[in-house]
């Protein structure tokens, strides 16, 4: 022994193997990342979102989310939320809100949006009829978005709520005069 390793070449077959092994596989990395459309459901909604004024006031039902980019519930809904807007595009608006994006503060102000996602619905006629806050399973979406179609009351789930039609200065009356029911001493 010399004190030499064994040699470590590849010969020219075993290098043309490992070539089309490593093609393979980065081809089929680019599939699964989406191809030539890279682009996340998230981004995919944003894009094809319509202007909120203009859902609002074209005689569909409309389906306004509140969403942010790193906000983690909301990418993990976006796929059921494309696929929820692709199945009722003829039937629904999909409207995305960047809560992060200044352009959009007055509405965020609006329909207080407090967490998201925040899904507001709104009727054929604008109306909001009710949100629902946190992430929202396909099969969830669908019933929401089809009980939106049929202008039927939407579905009791956990986060999901109906607009009352107390007004904002009823509502201030009444907390006013809980807040003045309460004193100090009064326990209550």
């Amino acid at each position: 022994m010399t004190g030499s390793s064994p040699s470590s070449t590849l010969g020219q077959g075993q290098r043309l193997i490992l070539l089309f092994t490593a093609l393979g596989l980065a081809v089929v990395l680019f599939l699964l990342r989406g191809g030539l459309n890279a682009e996340a459901p998230l981004e995919q909604l944003a894009r094809r979102s319509l202007d909120p004024d203009v859902a609002l006031t074209n005689g569909r039902p409309t389906v306004i989310e509140f969403y942010a980019d790193w906000c983690q519930a909301c990418r993990e809904m976006a796929p059921a939320m494309l696929k929820t807007e692709r199945d009722r595009e003829d039937q629904l608006d999909v409207v995305l809100v960047n809560v992060d994006n200044p352009r959009w503060q007055d509405l965020v102000d609006r329909y207080d949006v407090n967490g998201i996602p925040q899904l507001n619905f709104f009727d054929n006629k604008g109306k909001l009829q009710g949100l629902s806050l946190g992430a929202r399973t396909q099969e969830q979406l669908q019933q929401l978005t089809d009980a939106l179609i049929q202008n039927q009351p939407l579905p009791n789930f956990a986060g999901v709520g109906a607009i009352s039609n107390l007004n904002a200065s009823q509502e201030r009356t009444e907390k006013q005069n809980d807040l003045e029911a309460i004193r100090p001493m009064s326990h209550g």
